[in-house]
């Protein structure tokens, strides 16, 4: 039985990581391939998080079945040594982690500034008509679109477009979207553009990216 648990730990690795290296052919990874370029970005920093995690599983999960399998196979029936900790031990998996953290947090920051904050946005190469607002409301979306040859504003006004559900923006340059909500909380996701952002009720919530071709 003791054998039993110690094959059952290291099982479940090689089987993770087995579904991991089928699941892109058969299209349980990604929901297709990054249309835009900072969702190329992200990907890359998902793939960087999920390599470090990947090692951390790996060397966890081999440790844990390499004690299970040698107190499975061990024969000597003397009582058992129960440790009281090791301060050395206890630095290094605090210290570790902790570094790992900083590192991602500190090369993830451009990606987020260039994501999430309205001062690092290209707005002057968000060209003219690059601009809508997005109303969520239930079981819609209202799309409004500023009047040919003006600029998007806070409000509507006359000769603006409207559309529903469906939002058509050009490709080749930036395009800035304003989300709104009209009664609750809904959340906008493009997942090929790697684009989620929720709309709050009372708050403009701007949002851009980038279609490099349709």
């Amino acid at each position: 039985m003791k054998k039993f648990w110690a094959l059952f730990f290291l099982f479940w690795p090689i089987l993770a990581l087995y579904v991991c290296w089928i699941a892109p052919d058969r299209g349980w990874w990604f929901p297709g391939e990054a249309k835009s370029p900072i969702g190329v970005r992200i990907e890359g920093l998902f793939y960087l998080i999920l390599a470090i995690v990947t090692v951390v599983f790996i060397g966890t999960q081999a440790g844990l079945g390499f004690v299970l399998w040698k107190g499975a196979t061990k024969e000597d029936n003397s009582k058992a040594h129960f440790s009281h900790g090791s301060h050395s031990l206890e630095l290094i998996w605090t210290i570790v982690p902790a570094f790992v953290l900083v590192f991602i947090a500190l090369y993830q920051m451009d990606v987020w500034a260039e994501y999430r904050v309205q001062s690092f946005y290209p707005e002057e190469t968000i060209a003219e008509g690059s601009a809508a607002e997005l109303t969520a409301r239930q079981f819609e979306w209202r799309i409004r679109y500023p009047a040919p040859g003006t600029e998007l504003q806070d409000e509507p006004a006359e000769g603006d477009l409207y559309w529903v559900n469906e939002i058509h923006v050009a490709t080749g340059h930036p395009v800035k979207l304003n989300l709104r909500t009209q009664d609750v909380q809904h959340a906008f996701f493009a997942p090929q553009l790697r684009l989620k952002q929720d709309a709050v009720p009372g708050l403009i919530i701007p949002v851009w990216f980038e279609i490099p071709e349709a």
